[in-house]
């Protein structure tokens, strides 16, 4: 009867048996960064069941005019990167766990906000306290991690990075879901989850101090301290562009997906193939690349690959756009299959780079600034994506304009060499050794 029984193909064993190990790898942690992982989901879950659907409800159901849609989602990006190194300061002198609880707190007021309010300045409001939660508890939710797991970095990075996925997959369908119904629940039942996430923080989070607790200087002499340390600021300009890349499956991937197959069911299975990967591969490629490469040799070649990633897509620009009505399943796939040999590419880079980019952030920064190094480290990457996104929408724009339609990816394609080149050099020279340690001055 055994042999009877259904074991699945290659493909679902495989899955299988990555999911053991990321589960075997979660269970290795200790209690605090474990809850730290469903923090994270959590958090993302609630974040992308609402936010992918609120341009249109702001839009179609309040009739606000598009600049004020953009108006009001930029005050929300902005006041989360803008305001992250504030929020990892402040994370490193109060303590992660205030700040953690600070952030959800502030997130599910706003958004129970977005969902009860119709007013133009109460929805900036609403706008600006969801960024600024998320400026709040990023950086100390990442120095609480680095500072827990200790030696374990960028294993515990590794996973966080595949909780943090799955709360993007699960998110928009839940939010799909809900939104059938009506956009304001879908704000009550994320403004809820957060919530309920904050009165478990109460008591199952373990407090922890950061590092600048009772300190006398102030944080304008904590931020030229950061300035200050050479290798870091180098290390951090020279991955601004890895954000750049990255970002393309959120901006440039989608547009081209559209041009090449003329709907959007192509643009969900590139969603889905790039958390899929995520979640089932990250552990063991952050296993097989620590065992054989040094962190900086990891995130080089990793950068090397994401530059690599857009190769296929600057080769299928040369393919005519489909008509998803009239092209056949076959005509379909080859039209799609550019886009998606370089999600899997892109998603494989990133699984690379990131366990052992968080951890050597900080082992550069030392243990006593971890929250302001991450806070710096983001609204500088922030900046880099705002920039990024400006230039490749004006080179897209222009490459159609000229007739050379791969023009933005193949400049992608340097950008991301460009990066790796950046940290071989800082590898070979020595600077992403933790021999730096500016915190020592510090009173």
């Amino acid at each position: 009867m055994d042999a009877l029984r259904y074991r699945g193909g290659p493909g679902e064993r495989r899955g299988r048996a990555h999911m053991r190990t990321t589960l075997a790898q979660v269970r290795s942690f200790n209690r605090p960064i474990r809850l730290l992982l469903v923090n994270q989901l959590t958090i993302n879950v609630g974040f992308y069941m609402l936010m992918p659907y609120l341009a249109l409800y702001l839009s179609d159901d309040l009739g606000l005019a598009v600049w004020l849609v953009g108006l009001i989602l930029g005050v929300r990006n902005l006041s989360q990167q803008g305001m992250f190194l504030l929020g990892g300061s402040l994370a490193d002198r109060i303590g992660y766990k205030p700040m953690i609880m600070a952030g959800l707190i502030l997130r599910s007021v706003g958004f129970a906000l977005l969902g009860l309010v119709e007013s133009l300045p109460a929805l900036i409001v609403a706008a600006a306290l969801t960024g600024f939660a998320g400026a709040l508890f990023n950086p100390a939710a990442r120095a609480y991690l680095a500072q827990e797991a200790g030696e374990r970095k960028v294993e515990a990075f590794a996973v966080f990075n595949v909780f943090y996925q799955t709360g993007i997959l699960a998110g928009p369908v839940i939010g799909l879901l809900l939104n059938g119904v009506a956009f304001r629940l879908i704000c009550l039942v994320a403004a809820g989850l957060f919530t309920v996430l904050a009165v478990v923080q109460v008591r199952a989070l373990p407090a922890r101090s950061g590092g600048r607790a009772g300190a006398e200087a102030s944080l304008l002499q904590d931020w030229r301290q950061v300035i200050g340390n050479r290798a870091f600021l180098l290390f951090s300009l020279a991955m601004v562009g890895s954000y750049v890349l990255n970002f393309q499956i959120y901006l440039g991937l989608p547009i081209e997906i559209r041009r090449m197959t003329g709907g959007e069911a192509g643009v969900t299975l590139m969603f889905v193939l790039s958390g899929g990967l995520a979640i089932l591969g990250q552990v063991r490629i952050t296993a097989w690349a620590k065992a054989r490469w040094t962190s900086g040799q990891a995130m080089a070649r990793g950068l090397w690959l994401m530059g690599a990633s857009f190769v296929p897509l600057a080769l299928g620009t040369t393919l005519p756009a489909r008509n998803l009505d009239a092209a056949p399943w076959l005509a379909y796939a080859v039209a799609l299959a550019p886009a998606l040999l370089t999600t899997c590419l892109l998603s494989l880079a990133t699984m690379i780079v990131y366990p052992f980019e968080m951890a050597t952030i900080a082992a550069l920064g030392g243990e006593r600034m971890i929250g302001t190094y991450y806070g710096f480290y983001n609204t500088l990457s922030g900046i880099g994506i705002a920039a990024g996104n400006l230039l490749t929408g004006t080179v897209l724009d222009a490459g159609r304009q000229m007739g050379a339609p791969g023009l933005a990816w193949w400049s992608l394609v340097i950008v991301g060499c460009g990066c790796a080149m950046a940290v071989w050099a800082l590898d070979r020279s020595g600077r992403l050794t933790p021999d730096h340690q500016p915190q020592a001055a510090l009173t």
